[in-house]
């Protein structure tokens, strides 16, 4: 949340190891969402309404601009769920170190048509035009997903709709909603009681069968309390992610100073065996803060970097107008390949030398074609793109690329981050998928474009200037620090021109 000029940041955290377990809600401070100063934990496990886990909630600034927090108890051994709040002790304190969980917790308890293991996540709250509060909590009946709402007048008293706000069949249980209005007009933020015209909804969900984060865009009918998703958009596992890589439980908030919505990721180990996550020390971490609004169309969201980032750039190189034949790689010098920022447009002469798009595959997932067809597969338009965390002589390497395929009516373009060549490391626990996802981009102009954030273990991408986000998490061995390398190549036979490629080294952020 954003309160009083200070980014506040709250997370699942285990004070006590590097694996799940004991978790608190632990806290970070920042005036610009780079430098961070971490501070005790706000909420941590000390009554019986939380007596086994304080689990992900929300924040929601109160008209009279107070802060409260709304998060997930466990109350016994079953795994049993309620909800409860949380206040600032003192407001006056800028970093609100402390906060109290008061006696009349907890506000919510599920009723008896509620699986009381699944209920969980309460998002941000927002005021309609009857004066009454709302937020949602992820749930599941029979296999199907829930956005159960819940309404409150005073915020203390709650009152369970008759309908959810949204279900779905077969998707299983949904974690960490996030249900939030965008602009038809611009890439403005809009705050979550937004209640002008122009203005599409958003319901995101986390589905704990797949690990992965789902969205839809639609209309809020505010007179039935009922989200309606527009046509065309699959509500499921087949539906569009925010990312297509290691992102879950994300959350959103609306950023008052600089009049944006930023949706926030946590970014899960493939290096899953637990002894690696003790020897580590560490297990998971946040993504890069993205900006996010609705594009154009209204077919899909755009994510792209904060602009804060830009502060940690630091020594600059730039590439024009280079050719990249079929089977050629360019090394991008002069920069720290381990901890880099880069930009590149990539554009090419013809799209005759797409390969077909074989039919089988549109019952697959995009990782699933990737796969098949990944960056050592020669092609025709593709696969070219990024050699990022490479070493020398390419025994690891982690390849952001694109490939063009025509289909019956149209091109479709893959974008992965393949991480089956990351590293030399024998560990049949570890998971080194070929994450991919379409792009939904119009090649007439020939062109595609290409962000990549490299920083030691996660390459986190964009594609068509976050139309396609995908993040990897790697682990190489050789390609460590100074030794590690950064290529564009291209591994088609239509030719692809670098038309610019603009790459920094990063600094690191201060934490204290």
């Amino acid at each position: 949340m954003y309160y009083n000029g200070i980014y506040h940041l709250f997370y699942q955290y285990n004070p006590k190891g590097s694996v799940w377990g004991n978790i608190v809600w632990a806290h970070s401070v920042s005036k610009d969402l780079i430098n961070w100063i971490h501070l005790e934990p706000a909420i941590y496990p000390s009554k019986k309404f939380d007596k086994y886990g304080a689990w992900s909630g929300s924040a929601t600034i109160l008209p009279d601009n107070k802060p409260i927090i709304l998060y997930t108890g466990v109350v016994d051994m079953k795994m049993g769920e309620v909800q409860n709040y949380a206040i600032p002790a003192n407001l006056s304190d800028p970093y609100l170190r402390k906060w109290i969980k008061p006696n009349n917790n907890p506000l919510i308890v599920p009723d008896n048509s509620i699986n009381k293991t699944q209920f969980r996540d309460p998002t941000t709250a927002w005021m309609g035009q009857d004066g009454l509060w709302r937020i949602v909590i992820g749930s599941l009946r029979k296999h199907r997903g829930l956005a159960i709402l819940y309404k409150s007048r005073d915020f203390m008293r709650w009152i369970k709709a008759k309908h959810p706000l949204h279900s779905s069949a077969n998707t299983g249980n949904w974690e960490c909603p996030d249900f939030f209005p965008v602009s038809l007009k611009n890439t403005n933020g809009l705050d979550v009681s937004y209640r002008g015209k122009n203005v599409k909804y958003v319901l995101k969900n986390s589905l704990d069968v797949t690990r992965f984060e789902y969205y839809t865009i639609g209309v809020y009918d505010t007179k039935r309390d009922r989200y309606i998703p527009d046509k065309n958009f699959i509500d499921g596992w087949k539906g569009l992610r925010l990312d297509y890589g290691n992102f879950y439980a994300s959350k959103s908030f609306y950023d008052p100073s600089k009049n944006r919505r930023i949706v926030w990721g946590w970014v899960n180990e493939s290096d899953i065996l637990p002894d690696d996550e003790i020897k580590k020390g560490w297990a998971g971490l946040q993504a890069i803060p993205r900006k996010v609004w609705l594009h154009p169309t209204a077919k899909q969201l755009v994510q792209w970097p904060i602009e804060e980032l830009e502060t940690l750039r630091k020594q600059k190189v730039q590439l024009n107008n280079k050719k990249l034949r079929k089977g050629r790689k360019i090394e991008v010098k002069g920069i720290t390949p381990a901890q880099a920022d880069v930009e590149v447009i990539f554009s090419f002469s013809s799209l005759d030398k797409a390969e077909q798009f074989d039919p089988k595959w549109a019952d697959l997932y995009a990782q699933d074609v990737c796969a098949i067809k990944g960056s050592t597969v020669r092609g025709g338009l593709g696969p070219f793109g990024l050699l990022t965390l490479a070493s020398k002589n390419l025994e690891e390497y982690t390849p952001i690329f694109f490939r063009v395929f025509k289909a019956q009516t149209n091109y479709k373009v893959l974008m992965c981050s393949d991480a089956r060549r990351s590293t030399l490391k024998q560990n049949e626990a570890m998971y080194k998928p070929s994450f991919a996802g379409y792009v939904d981009v119009d090649l007439v102009d020939k062109k595609l474009a290409l962000r990549s954030l490299i920083d030691n273990s996660v390459v986190e991408s964009f594609g068509a200037g976050g139309k396609t986000c995908i993040i990897s998490r790697v682990y190489p061995t050789i390609a460590i620090h100074e030794n590690a390398h950064l290529f564009a190549f291209n591994n088609g036979t239509e030719i692809i021109t670098i038309e610019t490629l603009n790459a920094w080294s990063m600094d690191a952020p201060k934490l204290k």
